[in-house]
C-alpha cells in the first residue's frame, strides 16, 4: 500500500475524496441559487452542525455551483474571534463590485456601489481603523457613511444588489464560523439580507456555523426564521458513510472488508473528518489491498493518537483551568446533552455562579445549548478525549478564582 497513493486526505475543509450523502443539501442549494439569479424570491440559507461534519467542503461545494450558474462573484470569508464583520466583507465586497464596474458596458449603478463602500469605509474606520483598502473613488456623501453597522450594512448591501441587477448577474456572500459574529454583527447582517429579500435583488446568503447559530439569529432579528432556511449538518447514515470510505479504495483495487467497515463507523459514528482520518491510517497501515478489521482496530489506535495531539489539542489549549473542569465534568456524565444544573451538582457549585464560564465555553465553540437549560459538545468525541488528558476527574470548581 503505497502512501502517495492514500485518496483520503484528513484536514479542515479538505474535501474528502467521496462526497457521500450530501446530494439533497447541495440540490437545495442549486435551487436556492437558480432561483435567486433568475429573479425569483428564495431564503438564503445558513448550514449548522458539529465540529467535523463537513460545512467548510459544502460552502466550497455551494461556490462551484454558484460558479457553474454563472454568477458574476462567490466569495467566500472565515469569521473568527477578534476580527469584526466590516473588516472581514470590506475585501470581498469590493472585489464583487470591481468585478461588476469591469463588465462590458458602463455601469453607473456599479459605479455608485463603489462610492458607497467608500462611504462604509470612512464610516466604519472610526472603530475599525486597521482596515487598510484601496478604493479609488470618491464616496457617496450622506449614505453608509454614519458609522452604524445596521444601518450602513444595508445600505451596501443593497447597492451590491442594484449592480448586479443592473448587470444581470447574481452574487453570492458566503461566510463560515457564523457562530463568532457578535449580536450586533449578526443583527446588521439580517437587516441587509431582509432589504434584499423585500426588494428581490440577486444576492444570496450562504453561512456556516456551530448548532448555536439559529438561536444566536433568533436573538438578533425575531423575523431570522422566516427569512433563512437552516439545514443541518449531521453524521453521516451507515451506508452513506460506507460509501464515503469503499469508493475511493475501490478506484484503485483496493477494498474493505464489511468487518472493517463495520469497525470504522463504529469507531467514528459516521462523522465525515473522523471517516476520513480513519480510512486514511488504515490505508498507509494495510500490508495488502484487502484492509480487515485488525488494520482497522491498528488504525483506531493511530487515529487517536493524532487526533489527540492536534484536532482535539488545539482546542483543549486555549481553554482556562474553570472551563477544563466544566468539560471534564460534562465528559463524565456522557456524550449527549446534559442539564446545566446536573453539571454544576457535579462540580458542587451553584448554577448562577457557573454560568460565566459555561457562557464563556459557548462563545468558544466548545459547547452549545440544544435547549434552555441544557448543555452538549459541539465537537464529537471530545468527551473520550477529555477522560483521557484529565483523567484524575474535575475538581469541585472555585467560582472566586
Amino acid at each position: 500500500m503505497d502512501p502517495m497513493q492514500n485518496p483520503f486526505s484528513p484536514g479542515a475543509g479538505s474535501p474528502p475524496p467521496e462526497l457521500a450523502g450530501r446530494a439533497p443539501l447541495l440540490e437545495q442549494a442549486r435551487l436556492t441559487l437558480g432561483r435567486v439569479k433568475a429573479g425569483r424570491p428564495e431564503r438564503s440559507f445558513l448550514l449548522v452542525g458539529l465540529r467535523g461534519v463537513g460545512k467548510t467542503v459544502l460552502l466550497n461545494e455551494v461556490r462551484n455551483l454558484a460558479d457553474r450558474l454563472d454568477y458574476r462573484a462567490a466569495v467566500i470569508i472565515e469569521a473568527h474571534e477578534g476580527k469584526p464583520l466590516a473588516a472581514l466583507l470590506m475585501p470581498s465586497l469590493r472585489q464583487i463590485l470591481v468585478s461588476l464596474d469591469r463588465m462590458a458596458k458602463i455601469s453607473q449603478k456599479a459605479k455608485r456601489g463603489l462610492r458607497i463602500l467608500k462611504s462604509f469605509f470612512i464610516g466604519m474606520k472610526l472603530k475599525y481603523h486597521d482596515v487598510e483598502i484601496g478604493i479609488d473613488v470618491d464616496p457617496e456623501t450622506g449614505i453608509a457613511d454614519s458609522g452604524d453597522l445596521e444601518a450602513d450594512l444595508v445600505e451596501v448591501f443593497v447597492a451590491v444588489g442594484e449592480a448586479a441587477a443592473d448587470r444581470e448577474t447574481a452574487v453570492a456572500i458566503i461566510i463560515d464560523e457564523m457562530q463568532y459574529l457578535d449580536e450586533a454583527e449578526l443583527s446588521a447582517l439580517i437587516m441587509a439580507m431582509h432589504q434584499i429579500s423585500q426588494r428581490q435583488l440577486p444576492v444570496v446568503l450562504v453561512g456556516a456555523g456551530l448548532p448555536q447559530l439559529v438561536a444566536l439569529a433568533g436573538r438578533s432579528k425575531s423575523y431570522a426564521e422566516r427569512l433563512f432556511q437552516f439545514p443541518e449538518v449531521g453524521a453521516l447514515q451507515p451506508a452513506d458513510a460506507a460509501e464515503a470510505v469503499q469508493d475511493p479504495v475501490q478506484e484503485q483495487g483496493v477494498h474493505f472488508t464489511e468487518e472493517a467497515i463495520a469497525e470504522i463507523i463504529r469507531q467514528t459514528k459516521g462523522y465525515p473528518y473522523f471517516l476520513q482520518e480513519w480510512a486514511y491510517q488504515a490505508w498507509n497501515l494495510a500490508p495488502t489491498a484487502q484492509i480487515g478489521v485488525d488494520v482497522v482496530r491498528e488504525a483506531t489506535r493511530e487515529s487517536i493518537r493524532r487526533l489527540d495531539a492536534n484536532f482535539f489539542r488545539v482546542r483543549f489549549d486555549r481553554l482556562t483551568p474553570r472551563e477544563k473542569d466544566y468539560l471534564r465534568a460534562l465528559a463524565d456524565m456522557g456524550d449527549t446533552t446534559q442539564r446545566s444544573g446536573d453539571i454544576a451538582e457535579r462540580l458542587q457549585v451553584k448554577v448562577q455562579s457557573i454560568a460565566p464560564v459555561r457562557n464563556g465555553l459557548i462563545r468558544k465553540g466548545m459547547i452549545y445549548s440544544p435547549a434552555h437549560g441544557d448543555t452538549a459538545f459541539t465537537v464529537p468525541m471530545f468527551s473520550e478525549f477529555m477522560k483521557r488528558i484529565m483523567p484524575a476527574g474535575p475538581k469541585r470548581l472555585d467560582v472566586g478564582r
